[in-house]
C-alpha cells in the first residue's frame, strides 16, 4: 500500500493538526504563567511547546514523504480542544487531560493502524510520540494539581529551593516567598519539571 493513499496518511495529518495546535495552547498557557509571575512554570512549558513543535515536523517529514509531487491539501476531519481560558490552575489541567488522550488513546490507535498497513517505522513514531505524552501529562497533571492545592512551593521533607535568577539556596519544607538575595518573587524559584 502507498502512504498517499493510506488511513496513515490522513492520521499523519490529523497528528501534525494536533501537534500544531497543542503547540499554541500551550504557548497561551506559558504566557498566562509568566503574566502570573511563575516565571519557572512558564519555562518548563515553553520546553513542551518545542518538544510539541518537534512531533509536527516529525509527522509533517512522513507527510512529505509521500509523494515527490506539491500536496496542496488533505482533507482531516477531527475534534481538537478549544476549553482554555485564563485560569493557570485549569489550563494545566486540561493540558493534561488532553496529553493523556493523545498518549493513551488517539497516538496507540495511530500505530496499530500503521503497523496494520505495514508502515511499522511510522507506528514506532507515534509509539515513541505517544510515550512522550505520557510525560507530558504527567508533568501538567502535577503542575496543576500542585498549584491547585498551594502545594507548589511546599514538601513533606525539607528539599533545596533554588532562586533561578540568582541562584541562592535554602533548604526547608517550604519555599521562600522573596528571595533574600535579589528579592525575586517565588515564581522565580526552580521547579522541578
Amino acid at each position: 500500500m502507498e502512504l498517499i493513499s493510506s488511513k496513515t496518511y490522513k492520521n499523519l495529518a490529523k497528528a501534525f493538526a494536533g501537534e500544531c495546535m497543542a503547540q499554541n495552547r500551550y504557548k497561551y498557557i506559558e504566557y498566562g504563567a509568566r503574566q502570573k509571575g511563575y516565571k519557572n512554570i512558564a519555562s518548563i512549558i515553553d520546553e513542551v511547546v518545542y518538544q510539541e513543535f518537534n512531533h509536527a515536523r516529525m509527522f509533517y517529514s512522513f507527510i512529505q514523504s509521500a509523494t515527490d509531487e506539491t500536496i496542496d491539501n488533505i482533507d482531516i476531519a477531527s475534534g481538537y480542544p478549544f476549553r482554555q481560558k485564563w485560569d493557570l490552575t485549569n489550563n494545566l489541567i486540561f493540558a493534561a487531560e488532553d496529553e493523556r488522550n493523545e498518549a493513551q488513546r488517539i497516538y496507540p490507535e495511530y500505530a496499530a493502524t500503521a503497523r496494520r498497513e505495514g508502515f511499522d517505522d511510522i507506528a514506532g513514531l507515534f509509539d515513541n510520540v505517544a510515550a512522550v505524552e505520557q510525560r507530558h501529562f504527567e508533568l501538567f497533571n502535577r503542575l496543576g494539581e500542585q498549584l491547585g492545592s498551594g502545594k507548589l512551593y511546599k514538601a513533606t521533607e525539607p528539599v533545596v529551593w533554588k532562586c533561578s535568577d540568582c541562584g541562592y539556596e535554602y533548604s526547608g519544607k517550604t519555599a521562600f516567598k522573596i528571595c533574600p538575595l535579589c528579592q525575586a518573587k517565588q515564581g522565580s524559584i526552580k521547579i522541578d519539571g
